[in-house]
């Protein structure tokens, strides 16, 4: 049978146990597009054509939690500061759950995720994109967790002075002594630890020092795909042990190896254009069009996802696999899979391979609400012992040097 034959059951299966979505940039997305205001972008209604993300293909799409992510780039200018962008990013959220409290319901422990699923809510949680967001600052990252932050990505697209990057030159080694820091802290607040963007040297550094189970919030298979934004299979088959959750994304360039290059080729020409290669406003879209007219783009598909969730799972088990599509992040999606409607071809694809409901239950819910549980639960032993971490990078990585 093909995955069309079981569209019907696939959405029968969301609707008891939907998506825990790892990841969505719909607040930078925002930012970029309307400064914030909900007024001018309101997404109560189909935003198709502007946005990957409103509340009717929500619905549509089966998702029953998101997090949302506060993500500030890893390379604000001087002019801006990566602390403040952030709780701009956590206001604007707040926005959002105040002005739809009947489709979006806050949310930052597993009971309120459950809680939020009874209610029939789309339970909304946060993720902090990269330690950029907490100026090597322990209390910074404490304030964020106390504002509702429940994970960060150690790093973003650049290394930090206590982590190094997938896509940047190597420069600690994985993570520093205050990078080690950080992670016993998350862990004893309760915040996953999320290495998606983190070098592999970085995600079995985090492993090994964690005493809670980590997330990657939006990763796929470096062995299907070999892009150092993937995590590669020794990697994954630490998550039984750890406990985690590893999360798939759908960005072409991480999952279609016919993509990687085509990706580079049209980042340089938005570069070239004096365009930031993350941009996504009409402006950079146009270039994208004219550079793929004369450079037809290699097209992923839910297939190309199934193919990573297959191998994910083979490597690490069914208990630690998720879903985080990037929706509002990326300027390509694959082509069924367009937007955050589209999780329901993805579970088709999947079942029409033989996965059974257990499985999809666990990719969709189970595996996502089981981490923060055990997150939850880590943190009240490790509160019990030992009080917040008061070191610094200075103290403990000694002085900076430029």
């Amino acid at each position: 049978m093909t995955s069309s034959s079981y569209e019907a059951e696939a959405r029968e299966l969301l609707a008891e146990f939907p998506v825990v979505d790892g990841h969505n940039d719909l607040p930078w997305a925002m930012r970029e597009k309307a400064r914030y205001d909900l007024d001018a972008v309101d997404v109560a209604g189909d935003r198709t054509g502007e946005l990957h993300t409103d509340i009717p293909r929500l619905r549509r799409g089966g998702v029953g939690a998101q997090f949302w992510s506060v993500y500030v780039p890893s390379d604000l200018g001087p002019e801006e500061n990566a602390v403040a962008a952030t709780l701009e990013q956590i206001d604007f959220v707040g926005q959002l759950l105040a002005r739809y409290p009947e489709d979006l319901a806050p949310a930052r422990t597993a009971d309120e995720m459950e809680a939020a699923r009874a209610e029939g809510r789309i339970a909304s949680l946060m993720g902090a994109e990269g330690g950029q967001s907490i100026a090597n600052s322990l209390g910074t990252l404490r304030a964020l967790y106390d504002l509702g932050v429940r994970y960060m990505t150690l790093t973003h697209n650049h290394n930090l002075r206590w982590a190094d990057s997938a896509t940047d030159e190597p420069r600690v080694g994985g993570l520093s002594a205050f990078g080690r820091e950080v992670v016993r802290e998350m862990n004893r607040l309760g915040m996953l630890v999320d290495l998606s963007h983190v070098a592999a040297t970085t995600m079995r550094a985090a492993i090994e020092v964690a005493e809670a189970p980590v997330i990657f919030s939006h990763s796929s298979s470096r062995a299907v795909c070999d892009h150092p934004r993937n995590i590669p299979d020794d990697v994954l088959a630490l998550l039984p042990a750890n406990g985690g959750v590893a999360m798939a994304t759908f960005v072409p360039k991480f999952v279609l190896p016919d993509a990687v290059a085509w990706t580079q080729a049209a980042d340089e020409n938005l570069r070239a254009h004096g365009l930031h290669h993350l941009d996504t406003t009409p402006a950079a879209m146009r270039l994208h069009e004219q550079f793929e007219a004369a450079h037809p783009r290699p097209v992923a598909t839910s297939a190309t996802v199934a193919d990573h969730l297959d191998h994910m799972r083979e490597v690490a088990g069914a208990d630690h696999v998720g879903i985080g599509g990037d929706f509002d992040g990326t300027a390509f999606t694959p082509s069924d899979l367009p937007d955050v409607a589209g999780y329901p071809n993805l579970l088709a694809e999947l079942r029409a391979r033989g996965w059974s409901r257990a499985d999809l239950a666990k990719l969709t819910w189970h595996n996502a609400v089981r981490t923060l549980r055990s997150a939850e639960d880590a943190a009240r032993g490790l509160r019990a012992r030992r009080g917040p971490s008061l070191a610094t990078i200075e103290r403990l990585d000694g002085q900076h040097q430029a």
